[in-house]
């Protein structure tokens, strides 16, 4: 049983609300140094120091952790749309059951029943 037009009408606009903050997001990570051209050149000579590099490195790295998890939730987050469209969003891809919509609303992108995830992360 597939869900209602006006769930799927909800849902679709969670999924784009989601979105929406993400790249919000993505766009705040990559202003300040993502680049590459920020960050140690932007010390004055007398705090050129091993140490600052080491912390500009790592927060640089850290960066591109956070930009690169938050790229595959904008995919997973696509891919719900799709089946949106395709009217299949809901339906759990382990047992074909539909999936309490409490947890598409914690979790909009989510494929798997609380029943069939358990079992796929025992695995």
């Amino acid at each position: 049983m597939a869900m209602s037009k006006e769930d799927l009408g909800y849902f679709e606009s969670l999924i784009n609300e989601k979105k929406t903050e993400l790249l919000k997001e993505l766009g705040h990570l990559r202003e300040p140094g993502l680049s590459g051209n920020k960050g140690v050149e932007d010390h004055t000579p007398y705090s050129f120091h091993m140490a600052d590099q080491g912390t500009d490195n790592m927060e640089r790295e850290k960066k591109y952790f956070f930009a690169g998890r938050e790229g595959k939730l904008l995919d997973y987050l696509d891919r719900a749309l799709e089946r949106i469209k395709e009217k299949t969003y809901g339906m759990c891809r382990g047992c074909g059951k539909m999936i309490n919509p409490e947890r598409l609303k914690a979790v909009p992108h989510a494929t798997l029943c609380i029943e069939c995830k358990s079992k796929q992360e025992r695995i």
